[in-house]
């Protein structure tokens, strides 16, 4: 028994440093805290003994530990206690006790809350007081148990194992003794218990960027590929500076057209040169350059050829800046983005005067984009 119980006590230990090193290493079974404060552990149990004692079979033992958990699964106990048994009456009879001191390390399963199964490993000395010997041996024990919390301050812990004792001395003929053990202990833990591990609340969720416009360019922070543009920067649909240019060219007019009076935006074809259909659609496609850039402000600015004189000149420039102003407002254009209407007379030619061809172009109205 005594081979085979030496041979058992190191298949348990070297499992039991398995088991350990596995739950250091995952991260998922261990608490984010625990309890480190100091217990005492009294503790009560039997021994079932190696029948190569040569004692009774059944024994009381009692004893106290102290100790501490060092990591979340981990304890240390350093421990003491006594049995004493009642030798066979072959043998002579008399009294055989031990007074047991070691350390036990305890590796734990599970959550707090919850009974919490364990191994047990550890070492100690014993002192055997008989009458054929007192003297220090080497022991060792593993076994295993299971924990539950009570209370913020107390466990219960019940546990079974073996325990081999090296004692060569009260027994010539024997080298060491292997008894089984059970046990029960009340764990109390000192002082207050310690402080709930504070949890940082959640980060707020971050806006919404489609809908907020941090530069207030009409394009959401989503799409804007060019934050912080200036106030008042013509973008494109991406955020970014563009620079929008809205030609009128090809609008062009009568000589002498509008007439005083004339000047309203249904009676535009009367002022255009034909064919006015051209024109038209020059000024609509303006309108709808405008309407994909709500941002875009504009000059309307009218100008003559060179005949005639300058103040006729510069009446005729005005009425035609007002009647393009005019039909821009009648096909939903706001006033608000236009500037205007402004007559230059003959001032400004993009022609020569001295051909017909070179005066109906400067016969003209512009929409200037104000930058």
């Amino acid at each position: 028994m005594k081979r085979k119980g030496l041979y058992f006590l190191i298949a348990l230990a070297l499992g039991g440093v398995g088991a350990a090193h596995a739950q250091d290493t995952s991260s998922s079974s261990a608490p984010a805290g625990f309890d480190d404060r100091w217990y005492i552990a009294p503790t009560v149990g039997g021994y079932y003994n190696d029948t190569d004692r040569n004692t009774n079979s059944r024994q009381v033992y009692y004893g106290l530990g102290v100790g501490k958990f060092i990591a979340p699964n981990t304890s240390i106990d350093l421990f003491i206690d006594r049995t004493k048994r009642d030798i066979d009456s072959k043998l002579g009879g008399g009294n055989w006790s031990n007074n047991n001191y070691g350390a036990a390390a305890r590796f734990y399963f599970g959550a707090w809350d919850a009974w919490r199964p364990y191994l047990l490993a550890g070492v100690m000395g014993s002192y055997h007081h008989n009458r054929y010997d007192k003297a220090w041996s080497p022991a060792a024990e593993v076994g295993v148990g299971i924990s539950k919390t009570i209370t913020d301050s107390s466990d219960i812990r019940a546990e079974a194992g073996y325990r081999y004792d090296w004692d060569d001395k009260s027994q010539p003929e024997k080298d060491g003794y292997g008894d089984w053990f059970l046990g029960f202990s009340v764990v109390s833990r000192f002082g207050a218990p310690p402080a709930a591990p504070t949890v940082a609340p959640p980060p707020p969720p971050a806006p919404d960027c489609s809908k907020l416009d941090s530069d207030g360019d009409g394009v959401n922070d989503c799409d804007d590929k060019c934050p912080g543009t200036p106030a008042g920067t013509i973008v494109g649909p991406d955020g970014c500076p563009q620079k929008v240019v809205i030609d009128l060219r090809g609008v062009n007019f009568k000589f002498d057209y509008p007439k005083k009076g004339h000047v309203k935006a249904g009676e535009i074809n009367k002022a255009l040169a034909a064919p006015t259909a051209d024109s038209i659609a020059i000024l609509d496609q303006a309108i709808d350059t405008l309407g994909r850039y709500p941002n875009v402000k504009v000059t309307v600015a009218g100008y003559t050829d060179s005949v005639g004189t300058d103040a006729y000149n510069q009446s005729l420039s005005e009425r035609r800046a007002q009647i393009v102003f005019d039909y821009l407002t009648s096909h939903g254009i706001d006033a608000s983005r236009l500037q205007g209407p402004i007559g230059h007379g003959e001032a400004d030619p993009i022609d020569s005067n001295d051909t017909e061809s070179g005066r109906a172009r400067n016969r003209r109205t512009e929409l200037q984009v104000q930058q």
